[in-house]
């Protein structure tokens, strides 16, 4: 019981972590349940049968704070859907760990555009053009879908990530996107599990003790995502896509855990100053904003 309300705690926070980015509900759990001794493809099963209530509810509310591009999610699903099912299947006779650091490598470099590109906007209000296209959707859709059911997670780390470098779809709507097109993921993961572990493989406890803890947490995010400016959500998720791709490729690469804590310690606090720095940004805007609006009302008055 204790071990399910631990579970129940470690699916809210990182609801409410994957509900404001757009990441990190697989990665966190998937992460305690390796830990806790449970096989990888039993451990991603759980993880993606909580994610059918918990990305649905999250959904849901995203689409209520209007977070939602449905252009984006109606292209996204389908492929998703299938990568999903395939990792899925496959994933018995697949060794995740030899693909981590490549993935790693694509997702740090994103992951640091990401953070330039929002840093480097000074005073100025960041401004996203048109709408990713079909053609970078769908090959997207199928290798995070694929990622994300064989390594537990990735469905929002290649997602999220992608789309925030693109400078398509605001931080809010790739959030929303990302989050609301994870249902139709986890359906073809779970699907897929069942077709290759059979009920009798998937620890049903695991996944209620996620699911009951993701879903509270989902409205909450949601909410949090509405009323996050551009530049500091930005900043927050590519300063997430670093500290998290970094760890996994020293780790990959063989640094002793020491090296990995003083490097995560040292981008974590880079990290915490960048976003201290765009909120600083922000309202800098603003004021400028509405110094302009003044300005403009005395010389019509």
């Amino acid at each position: 019981m204790r071990k399910l309300i631990v579970l129940g705690v470690v699916g809210l926070i990182a609801q409410l972590i994957d509900g404001s980015l757009g990441m990190a509900y697989g990665v966190t759990s998937s992460t305690l349940l390796l830990a806790a001794g449970v096989a990888p493809a039993a451990a991603s099963a759980a993880v993606h049968f909580s994610e059918l209530g918990t990305s649905l509810v999250s959904g849901a509310s995203h689409h209520k704070f209007g977070n939602v591009d449905w252009r984006t999610v109606s292209i996204l699903a389908l492929p998703g859907f299938i990568g999903a099912f395939v990792g899925a299947t496959l994933l018995s006779n697949m060794d995740a760990a030899v693909a981590k650091p490549v993935v790693a490598v694509i997702l740090l470099s994103l992951g640091f555009y990401v953070v330039y590109r929002f840093l480097r906007l000074g005073g100025e209000r960041p401004t996203f053009k048109g709408h990713p296209s079909a053609m970078f959707l769908a090959p997207m859709g199928l290798v995070a879908g694929t990622l994300d059911a064989v390594g537990g997670g990735g469905w929002g780390p290649v997602g999220t990530t992608s789309l925030l470098s693109s400078g398509r779809l605001e931080p809010r709507k790739v959030v929303g996107s990302i989050d609301t097109s994870e249902f139709v993921v986890a359906v073809g993961a779970s699907l897929g599990f069942l077709f290759g572990l059979g009920s009798a493989g998937i620890n049903w406890g695991y996944a209620g003790a996620l699911l009951a803890g993701g879903v509270i947490a989902a409205p909450i995010a949601a909410w949090l995502v509405k009323h996050l400016a551009a530049r500091v959500l930005g900043v927050a998720a590519g300063g997430l896509i670093i500290l998290t791709n970094s760890k996994t490729l020293l780790e990959a690469v063989g640094v002793p855990g020491v090296g990995v804590a003083v490097a995560a310690a040292l981008i974590f606090v880079l990290w915490v100053s960048g976003i201290v720095w765009a909120v600083k940004q922000e309202r800098l805007s603003k004021a400028a904003a509405r110094a302009d609006e003044a300005e403009l009302e005395t010389a019509t008055a």
